[in-house]
């Protein structure tokens, strides 16, 4: 196979696309949730609260205005095909179509060049965090998400060892969304990563979020605990906006990886209700 050459002014359209996307359309596995979360759950105020975050998403559509006002942090996963050579600099290219998303399509800019000692907004919301994988192929497949703090701040990874067992993700996983209770803007979809190392369950469990909440992990005994996890969470109580109610969650999602034989470490990452992602190939 030859290799082709993709123009980085095709990267950075459909980069700025995708954040433009993913911020003013709500997916329809979320909308979904909503809507049967609707009708199951308990508590009136909690039932309100659900038609006022159905009614948002929906203006925001059909408005092309966000669904919230923390339009996030850039953050994209990108299957790079290996056959694949783009004419310029691939995260120039990226970085660029952020800037122009979040310039052109009036999306809060909420990026600082430094955490700690110099707090100055990059004014454009760059630069995006990138995690890219080298995969068979001729394509490129870009999977975005502006990713939202008032859930991140509400994330966690614990460093477990194999004595914890299933019972030890399970405690670690409810102990970190009780943790968090309302602050993440629930209703949640909760991102479990599990195994590889400390950077790489935090990793997976990013990945997690930006799954739909309408399919479950491959292998069955961790479908069973998304499913048992799903269901505890909601027996929290916390409820939609935490004012109460059954549905304090929409979807739990677990992705895994091979790890060492004396590891077993495992992250939680948060997202609130504007569970914003967007896929293209290039």
């Amino acid at each position: 196979m030859e290799t082709r050459v993709i123009p980085a002014e095709d990267i950075t359209a459909a980069v700025k696309k995708l954040f433009m996307d993913c911020n003013y359309l709500i997916g329809n596995d979320i909308l979904s949730a909503l809507e049967d979360a609707r009708e199951s759950e308990l508590s009136p105020v909690g039932r309100s609260v659900i038609d006022q975050i159905i009614e948002n998403d929906r203006l925001a559509a059909r408005e092309r205005v966000p669904l919230c006002q923390d339009t996030g942090m850039s953050v994209l996963f990108v299957e790079y095909g290996d056959k694949v050579s783009v004419d310029g600099c691939f995260e120039d290219a990226v970085n660029e179509g952020v800037r122009q998303a979040y310039s052109e399509g009036y999306l809060r800019k909420s990026v600082v060049r430094d955490p700690v000692f110099d707090r100055v907004n990059t004014r454009d919301n760059t630069p995006a965090v990138i995690h890219t994988r080298i995969v068979p192929g001729d394509r490129i497949r870009l999977t975005a998400g502006g990713k939202g703090f008032g859930s991140e701040n509400m994330s966690a990874i614990k460093m477990l060892t194999p004595s914890y067992g299933a019972e030890g993700v399970k405690k670690f996983v409810l102990d970190t969304v009780f943790s968090a209770g309302p602050n993440p803007c629930p209703p949640i979809v909760v991102g479990v990563g599990i195994g590889g190392t400390f950077e790489r369950a935090a990793q997976l469990a990013k990945k997690a979020t930006f799954r739909a909440i309408d399919t479950r992990n491959p292998e069955p005994f961790y479908a069973e605990m998304e499913d048992e996890l799903l269901c505890e969470i909601n027996k929290m109580g916390f409820g939609p906006a935490g004012l109460g109610g059954s549905t304090t969650a929409l979807g739990v999602n677990i992705e895994t990886a091979p790890t060492h034989i004396a590891g077993m470490p495992v992250a939680v990452n948060i997202c609130c209700h504007a569970a914003r992602h967007a896929s293209a190939v290039i």
